[in-house]
């Protein structure tokens, strides 16, 4: 795939199609700086993938984490998440000395402290780009690509810079509470705001740079190992994000730019009162009149960097629950018609293909369904739904067609074997009768759903890592509904065992997904061959 989007030959899903992955968060790998990032770890996860013979790599949406830390509720739809940017490699290239590090390597191993993480990772990025600011000759070619990056991401970058150093100036506050002539983008205040935040702003481009020269580095030694990389995208913009700011003639707001409507799901079996996101929602017929740019520039971001795209919550490319600003509960919303059709049929002719996975999860009605199926888009099964006892569950994999990827699990729910562990005895009942085996422990639970998604007809089978390490909730992603605590898990080089990836590569064989196995590859990672001197 080009940066503008290759075509993806394997979607959709032919009948004869077989393949399996992981989900992993970028932020869950092991590395010495209190998160995970793009350097050495993120290219020994694609040796071991490639050795246990998986052909896919999942992750979680890359951009910058606002409110909560979310990567679902991100300062920017084109932006990368300058946290993930690996302090080896900077030190590799000069930029810092191992010494700046030594501060990052008291964090803990297992879990993201995000204050101190946050507060460590801008620090390194101001030392580095004084080093870079006082580089000369020695530096020239690191210049060029800098000034190239910036002229070629200025549709997004300049706005988001100069969101980002305003916010800065503001102390972090939602951008709405900022002075009103910065809310309503008056030219002379930002031409005023760019002069006086000039430094700032210049050293929000260099994160930036950095970030996609290392995401570009990791996506073709990927590549070249034979690993596709999955993107997330989602459906929503955060409400405090440069992209409602830099364009709010694209949503729904009222003359102070603030939301008329709020997104949300109306209430259900699981919420009475349904559930109000508080993201601002489209203005679809404005996004239209201008062949759906916005929109389709913003794929194309994303897809600089992996090879598909998984649209979380689908359905709202049929339909989405629009709330009224002010609402106390969801339950005064309404159905409002996305883009539908139209909308896929444009952004084909202009990416030339739809690499795109539908997260078709929750109530579905027939309009959602027949969307995907109209462009063939890969539907979304998850094993955690399957087992309430009826037949006709779509979630059972007798009830799959090739066309789908099915997972034992998602970042939203809890890992496999921790919701066994609170699962109710008839669900439980059910799942041994599924399987056609004697009731077993809860430690067995999660590689009977890996083995029985991976022996699924799906095209594609995906398990999150925390079930193949077999671990309970304390290793949970994320808890849907709440704000603390949440997007901290992380694994660490202990827990990635070779016996680990030898008995993924044995039931990737025996289930008939493998592409192709190097057995010695488990125990010889390519990592020496990624040399710094390769990098775009």
């Amino acid at each position: 795939m080009s940066d503008a989007g290759r075509p993806v030959d394997f979607i959709p899903f032919a009948p004869e199609y077989r393949a399996s992955g992981v989900l992993l968060h970028v932020s869950s790998l092991p590395s010495p700086y209190g998160i995970g990032d793009l350097g050495p770890a993120a290219f020994v996860t694609v040796d071991r993938l490639q050795a246990a013979g998986q052909s896919w790599w999942q992750a979680l949406p890359l951009g910058p984490t606002g409110y909560g830390n979310s990567p679902y509720q991100c300062l920017s739809s084109f932006a990368g998440n300058g946290l993930l940017i690996s302090p080896d490699w900077l030190i590799d290239e000069g930029l810092l000395r191992a010494g700046d590090c030594d501060e990052g390597r008291s964090f803990p191993k297992n879990a993201v402290d995000y204050n101190a993480v946050i507060s460590f990772k801008y620090k390194l990025i101001e030392r580095a780009w004084s080093s870079f600011s006082a580089m000369r000759r020695s530096s020239l070619s690191l210049r060029f690509d800098y000034d190239q990056f910036c002229l070629e991401q200025a549709h997004w970058l300049d706005d988001y810079a100069l969101f980002r150093a305003l916010k800065a100036r503001h102390r972090g506050v939602y951008y709405l509470d900022w002075p009103a002539e910065f809310v309503r983008r008056e030219p002379a205040a930002l031409a005023r705001a760019r002069r006086d935040l000039a430094e700032l702003i210049e050293q929000v481009r260099f994160a930036q740079f950095l970030l996609f020269r290392q995401g570009k580095r990791l996506r073709e030694y990927a590549r070249a190992a034979g690993v596709h990389l999955i993107g997330d995208l989602p459906f929503f913009v955060s409400p405090d994000s440069s992209d409602v700011w830099a364009n709010p003639e694209l949503f729904l707001l009222d003359e102070h730019h603030r939301p008329r409507f709020v997104a949300g799901v109306p209430p259900d079996y699981f919420s009475a009162q349904g559930q109000l996101w508080g993201n601002p929602v489209y203005d679809w017929e404005a996004l239209r009149r201008t062949g759906y740019r916005w929109c389709i520039d913003r794929l194309r971001a994303l897809l600089a960097h992996v090879d598909v795209v998984r649209l979380d919550h689908f359905r709202g490319f049929a339909a989405a629950w629009h709330v009224p600003a002010g609402a106390k509960t969801a339950q005064s919303g309404q159905w409002v018609p996305g883009p539908g059709a139209g909308f896929f049929s444009t952004v084909q002719k202009e990416l030339g293909t739809l690499p795109f996975i539908a997260e078709d999860l929750g109530v579905i009605t027939p309009d959602v369904s027949a969307l995907r199926d109209q462009f063939r888009l890969p539907g979304t099964r998850v094993l955690q739904f399957a087992f309430d006892g009826h037949s006709d569950n779509p979630y059972l994999p007798g009830n799959y067609v090739p066309n789908t990827v099915v997972y034992t699990g998602t970042h939203d729910n809890n890992t496999t074997r921790g919701w066994f562990e609170t699962l109710p005895e008839d669900q439980r009942y059910n799942l041994w009768n599924y399987l056609k085996r004697p009731a077993g422990k809860s430690e067995e639970a999660a590689w009977e759903l890996i083995r029985l998604a991976w022996f699924s007809v799906a095209g594609l089978a995906i398990a999150p890592l925390q079930d193949l390490l077999n671990l309970g909730a304390e290793a949970r992603m994320n808890l849907p509904g709440s704000t603390e605590g949440n997007w901290r898990w992380r694994c660490t080089d202990e827990m990635l065992s070779v016996p680990l990836f030898d008995r993924l590569r044995g039931l990737t064989t025996t289930s008939d997904r493998s592409p192709g196995i190097t057995p010695a590859a488990l125990t010889t990672p390519r990592i020496e061959s990624a040399s710094l001197d390769a990098a775009p």
